[in-house]
């Protein structure tokens, strides 16, 4: 198949580009590179231009069979304080590409959905069945274009993945992509940073009501969500049924086991500093994604460990 990967020079992006390279399919990516990096797309047909530019989307989306959109605006912060920006980009933009998608007759997506569509849970680890009710606009974006997705498929007949991630982490094995985001806000990019004495981690709340204090959160691996986003995109060209799947491993890590983990691998200390907790942010949040395995034959592969090590391999080659 030829793929659009929408996003496609950003971090889950590059990486799944890749995993559809070595599946056989073609990938020709399409960023805008205001968060996205041009390095990031080396070695791919790379088309410049904004998700809600109807014109270049429709010249991309041309000659294509399917299409993963990456392409979202992901601070929860910045959501809160701008969400005209969040709806602009993640809602309307991703109805443009919906709309020139189905104009063209390109009927098939997979979309970089997120677990804040449940917002705070009431039952950890979270199945896809727990109710989704997003507790910042970032949330509410992306659960809004899933319910797009719903609605399209039964008028006119789009096929969909809806891929909900919980932490992702890690860099690819090679290190030569990774995450690259600025202002970095990612647990294990920020720990390893500390190991260079430049700035102290910031723990953001030691008195939840968890083992140590700390929240806990499912951290997977960024190679095991682009493998997932393949198995997807091969399930609905199959005419398979759309899919809702958490990507997850399954097991929780509080932030002090991360940085006990950043620790061991790097042989350095993470200077920490202890602060109040964010507002919003829940003590645990870890996925079922027993129903990946079940339909996809997906399952996680990587560990913590993996994820520190790749990313600090990454970052040493940087």
């Amino acid at each position: 198949m030829r793929v659009l990967v929408v996003g496609g020079a950003g971090y889950i992006g590059s990486h799944t580009a890749r995993a559809l390279r070595a599946a056989g399919h073609e990938a020709v990516l399409y960023d805008n590179l205001s968060t996205g990096h041009r390095r990031l797309a080396a070695g791919f047909e790379l088309v410049e231009g904004d998700v809600r530019d109807v014109g270049r989307v429709r010249a991309a989306v041309s000659g294509a069979d399917a299409a993963v959109h990456f392409a979202a605006h992901t601070y929860v912060g910045e959501s809160v304080k701008d969400p005209r920006k969040y709806f602009e980009n993640n809602v309307f933009g991703g109805l443009t590409l919906l709309h020139t998608m189905l104009d063209a007759g390109v009927n098939r997506i997979v979309f970089s959905s997120t677990a804040a569509v449940y917002g705070t849970p009431s039952k950890v680890p979270i199945a896809e069945t727990a109710d989704r009710h997003p507790v910042n606009p970032y949330g509410e974006t992306k659960l809004v274009f899933e319910m797009a997705l719903a609605d399209y498929e039964r008028a006119y007949g789009l096929k969909s993945a809806s891929l909900r991630y919980f932490n992702a982490a890690g860099a690819d094995d090679s290190g030569r992509i990774g995450e690259l985001h600025d202002p970095e806000t990612h647990l294990i990019p920020l720990a390893l940073t500390a190991t260079t004495g430049t700035r102290e981690l910031a723990i953001y709340g030691d008195d939840y009501p968890t083992p140590d204090g700390t929240c806990i959160r499912d951290y997977i691996h960024v190679s095991d969500l682009a493998s997932a986003h393949v198995l997807a995109l091969e399930h609905i060209a199959a005419d398979k049924e759309s899919l809702f799947l958490n990507l997850g491993t399954g097991q929780g890590n509080s932030v002090k086991e991360v940085i006990a983990t950043v620790e061991k691998i790097t042989g350095k200390k993470v200077p920490v500093k202890a602060g109040p907790r964010r507002p919003g942010d829940p003590p645990a949040l870890v996925a079922d994604p027993s129903q990946a395995e079940r339909v996809l034959g997906w399952k996680a592969k990587r560990s913590l460990e993996d994820c520190v090590r790749s990313a600090w391999k990454f970052m040493q080659l940087q």
